[in-house]
C-alpha cells in the first residue's frame, strides 16, 4: 500500500530522490506502526520527527501525538508535504536538523537521513526528552548498544551509553526502503538516564583513547596526547604520567565508562586535561 503510494507521489510531482540527502522511504506500514507503538505516545505529548520524507510516519504519529515537529532540509518534499496532507496538529520546520533549534518537545520518533546517524545524536542528547524510537543503519546501531569488549564498542557506544541506555529492538532488511539501502538497518530505543545517573564525560579524551582503541589504555593516551591539546615539549616533559593513570594496561576497547571517568578525573588532578596546556 505505502509502495503504490510512493510511485504515485513521485510520479504525481516528478520528483527525483536526493541520494545526497540520504532519501530511503520506509515503505513497510507495519515497521512504521510497530515504531509509533514503541514510542508509546500519550494524546498530551509533542514528537519531533526528523527528516518526515513523504510523510507517511508523519501521519501515523499525527494520530495519537498532540503536537508533531518534523523537521525537513528538501524544499521540494516540504511543498509536497504541505499540498497532499492536511493535518491540524503537524508544524513543518524547513531547514537543516543539524542547525536548526529544536522546540519543545517530549518524544523522537524518526527514520533518520543516514548520513547524519552521529551528529544529530548528539545533538538530541543535548535535549531533555523522555524517549526516542530511531531507525539507523544497522552496523552504527550496534556500535551504539557495544558494551565493554565488543568488536564494535567504539567512542559512540561510551559517549551515548554514558547519557542513555539504549536497546536494539528490532533488525530491518534493506527491501523495507526505497530505493534499497546497500546496508541493513534496525531499530533503536534511547532512554535517557535521570540526571544524576548520567556521565559527563571529556570528549577529547575519549577521542584521544579510541583513536588507538585496540591499545594499552596507557600508550594509546601517548600516542594520541596532541588531541589534549598538548605540545611536543610538554608532552616530553609529562609523559611518564601516563603510565600512572588507572588501568593503564587495560585495552582501550575493554574500558567500562566509569573506567574512562577515572582516567579523566586522574588527569584533571594532574592538570593535564581541563587547563589548556599549549606550552612549557
Amino acid at each position: 500500500m505505502l509502495k503504490s503510494r510512493l510511485f504515485s507521489l513521485l510520479s504525481k510531482y516528478n520528483l527525483r530522490i536526493n541520494s545526497d540527502l540520504g532519501q530511503n522511504f520506509l515503505i513497510v506500514d507495519d515497521i512504521i506502526k510497530r515504531e509509533v507503538e514503541r514510542a508509546e505516545i500519550k494524546a498530551n505529548e509533542t514528537v519531533l520527527e526528523i527528516g518526515p520524507g513523504l510523510g507517511f510516519l508523519t501521519d501515523e504519529l499525527s494520530k495519537y501525538a498532540k503536537k508533531v515537529y518534523a523537521v525537513e532540509k528538501d524544499s521540494r518534499l516540504v511543498e509536497i508535504l504541505q499540498k497532499e496532507y492536511s493535518w491540524k496538529n503537524v508544524e513543518i520546520i524547513r531547514g537543516d536538523a543539524l542547525k536548526v533549534e529544536f522546540p519543545e518537545f517530549d518524544k523522537i520518533v524518526s527514520n533518520l537521513p543516514y548520513q547524519i546517524s552521529s551528529p544529530i545524536t548528539f545533538k538530541f542528547l543535548r535535549y531533555d526528552f523522555k524517549k526516542a524510537v530511531l531507525i539507523y543503519q544497522l552496523e552504527f546501531a550496534q556500535r551504539m548498544t557495544a558494551k565493554p569488549g565488543d568488536k564494535n564498542y567504539s567512542r559512540l557506544s561510551v559517549m551515548v551509553q554514558a547519557k542513555a541506555d539504549v536497546e536494539l529492538v528490532e533488525r530491518i532488511g534493506r527491501g523495507a526502503f526505497y530505493p534499497k539501502p546497500k546496508v541493513d538497518s534496525a531499530v533503536i530505543i534511547l532512554n535517557p538516564k535521570p540526571k544524576e545517573e548520567q556521565i559527563e564525560l571529556d570528549d577529547s579524551l575519549v577521542k584521544a583513547l579510541f583513536q588507538h582503541r585496540r591499545k594499552k589504555a596507557s600508550k594509546a593516551l601517548k600516542d594520541s596526547y596532541h588531541m589534549l591539546e598538548l605540545t611536543k615539549e610538554k608532552f616530553k616533559e609529562i609523559r611518564r604520567i601516563f603510565d600512572k593513570i588507572p588501568h593503564a594496561e587495560k585495552r582501550v576497547f575493554q574500558l567500562s565508562i566509569w573506567e574512562i571517568k577515572d582516567i579523566e578525573e586522574f588527569l584533571r588532578k594532574e592538570g593535564i586535561l581541563g587547563c589548556s596546556i599549549t606550552g612549557t
